[in-house]
């Protein structure tokens, strides 16, 4: 993009996604890094994303009291030092515009802005101070946004986990004038930071009004950052379009904390994630985007659980699509001949499958009815029925093919009564022998070449006993000898079709068992790797509870530690849950599973019951 667009237009304090910015959204393939800013207007947010954009121009700035930014805009850039990821920066209108009726909208603004980054900028003048704090709708949240659907927008256990999925918040201090010192001694910003954020004491309505925002910011965002920006320049005729200022006119010290900033959001911000480890890309956030906005519209609370499940059923659709292509691409690919026998073919289909399998979880999620799995392994068990029937009729057209052209001269001569003449029968087997030998000298006649021969072999007895019946130099009783020996070939042939079709049949049983197998298999695999991820998050949240509790404690809030030992409770029982991977949910999980795919596998069925391998599965 070579310039900002906007994302969500803001008209009559009404929200609404700009298609043309969600058709750029919805083209990204890549992991996005969103970063999003917010704060008070006109204090300088879309400057600073133009920084981190590389230019000077780009975000509207404006050079007025009003307002500038109206609703969201974004603008998509190359990551700096991950070519594979893509930046997406989102600059917000200001809040607490003065222009506004209503300041719910703003709290709509922002709560969006927490749901879509990854990385959540609050930009803010000249100190953190309890103005600063009030002005920061982290207080709202709990009534701006829900985790499950069956929760109620109240602050309790469902707030708690929103820690599972906030982004991480930097907190920027623009024009800040003082020093950074604490009782005498030199700090950090992000020392200056938590001290803003330590709790006061007291138990009057201003002191607990006061520590609330505080207590928000610690309890939702554990990764914090600071940074402090002296002014820009001194010049204050440069302020109102620093658009147009040189870095050259820029205050030196300005400049080394601008670049500070925009080199920790390049190494340090995340791409955006859900719970769950799900990687979001550009058509992801896109359709999160238009189910939070459209939810929103309608007076309705946002709510993450709803949203996933909602993207999960696209995705999960795409996911199928994605993996049945793959395997029709690669079977036309590798079946560019015809295979010489049904083990062959099925052979390329277990690979193919396989594969096809592997794309289908890796790209799908929260699929806990396996009803797209389930629709995968339909759709492969149709499309394998194709390839083999398509295999079947081409090599039944070019066996059929080459009979008719090996058999032109028998059939001419039966035409013309050539063999109906004494010794005309010995002839005739002598014709007939060099047809048959000559069609098993053709090379890769394919999966029907015994089955077409035996039946040209039959469209042949009428004329064969005919012959053998009118040639008078045989004896009655060397016709009788020959035409049992005829009808005895013809009973082994026949055995032997029905051999190969028996094989057959088995090969097809054992195909569908491997299937089976595949998919627990690589079911199992993936639900490891999902509970792997769910400790991961578990033991991350039950890190920041222990941090946020033992800080209560040196604080003096001893009842606030306390309580805060029921969350941590329930945390550690979800984490002793996630380690043991033998459990009633677990196990439905895979019956589940098991009986679907029986239905649609019933050679796998079979075979699992007669020499049931079953006792092996998870």
């Amino acid at each position: 993009m070579q310039a900002p667009i906007c994302l969500v237009e803001n008209r009559n304090e009404e929200l609404m996604v700009n298609q043309q910015a969600l058709r750029i959204l919805t083209s990204i393939t890549k992991p996005v890094v969103v970063v999003a800013i917010v704060g008070l207007y006109r204090t300088g947010k879309s400057y600073l994303l133009n920084r981190l954009a590389g230019k000077n121009k780009g975000f509207s700035l404006g050079s007025t009291i009003q307002s500038h930014t109206k609703g969201i805009w974004m603008w998509c850039i190359d990551h700096p030092t991950e070519p594979d990821h893509i930046v997406v920066l989102l600059d917000t209108e200001g809040l607490g515009d003065v222009e506004k009726e209503d300041s719910k909208n703003d709290s709509w603004i922002f709560a969006l802005a927490i749901l879509l980054s990854s990385t959540f900028v609050y930009n803010s003048i000249s100190t953190i101070s309890h103005q600063a704090l009030e002005q920061l709708y982290v207080t709202e949240l709990t009534e701006l946004i829900k985790v499950k659907s069956s929760s109620n927008p109240i602050e309790g256990e469902d707030a708690e986990e929103f820690v599972g999925f906030f982004p991480d918040f930097v907190w920027i201090v623009r024009d800040f004038i003082l020093a950074l010192e604490l009782d005498g001694q030199p700090i950090t910003s992000d020392e200056y930071l938590e001290n803003a954020l330590k709790l006061s004491k007291g138990k009057n309505p201003r002191v607990q009004s006061a520590n609330l925002p505080r207590e928000c910011i610690r309890k939702f965002f554990p990764n914090r950052k600071c940074f402090t920006f002296d002014h820009p320049t001194n010049d204050k005729s440069l302020l109102s379009h620093l658009e147009d200022v040189n870095d050259s006119q820029l205050d030196p010290i300005f400049k080394e904390q601008a670049n500070n900033f925009c080199s920790y959001i390049f190494s340090s911000a995340k791409p955006k994630t859900l719970s769950g480890g799900i990687m979001i890309n550009g058509i992801r956030l896109g359709m999160l985007l238009e189910t939070y906005v459209k939810t929103i519209s309608s007076g309705d609370i946002p709510c993450l659980e709803n949203a996933v499940l909602a993207l999960a059923e696209t995705e999960n659709s795409a996911a199928v699509q994605k993996a049945s292509n793959h395997y029709k691409e690669q079977m036309i690919v590798k079946m560019n001949v015809r295979t010489e026998t049904l083990q062959d073919l099925l052979n390329l289909h277990a690979d193919c499958e396989k594969e096809a399998i592997s794309i289908f979880m890796k790209h799908s999620f929260k699929d806990d009815t396996h009803k797209f799995q389930k629709k995968l392994v339909e759709i492969l068990e149709t499309k394998k029925n194709e390839f083999i029937h398509q295999n079947e009729e081409e090599s039944i057209e070019y066996c059929q093919t080459k009979l008719d052209y090996l058999s032109q001269k028998l059939m001419e001569s039966i035409s013309l009564g050539t063999f109906l003449v004494p010794g005309g029968y010995k002839l005739y087997k002598k014709e007939r022998e060099n047809v048959l030998n000559s069609y098993d000298q053709v090379p890769r006649k394919g999966i029907k070449a015994y089955e077409v021969l035996l039946k040209f072999v039959n469209s042949l007895t009428m004329i064969e006993e005919s012959i053998l019946q009118t040639d008078h130099a045989l004896t009655e009783q060397e016709k009788a000898l020959e035409a049992e020996r005829v009808k005895r070939e013809a009973a082994e042939k026949e055995q032997m079709l029905l051999d190969e079709q028996e094989k057959e049949m088995k090969q097809k049983m054992e195909a569908q068992l491997r299937t089976y197998e595949e998919n627990i298999k690589q079911l199992e695999m993936k639900m490891e790797e999902d509970r792997n991820q769910n400790l991961r998050e578990q033991e991350m949240m039950l890190e920041h509870k222990l941090k946020e509790q033992k800080r209560l404690m040196e604080e003096g809030f001893y009842d606030k530690a306390e309580a805060m030992m029921k969350l941590i409770e329930k945390i550690r029982k979800n984490i002793k849950f996630a380690e043991s991977k033998i459990s009633s949910w677990w196990t439905s999980m895979f019956d589940a599973l098991r009986t679907q795919l029986r239905v649609i596998l019933p050679g796998a069925g079979k075979l699992l019951r007669f020499g049931s391998l079953d006792h092996s599965m998870p």
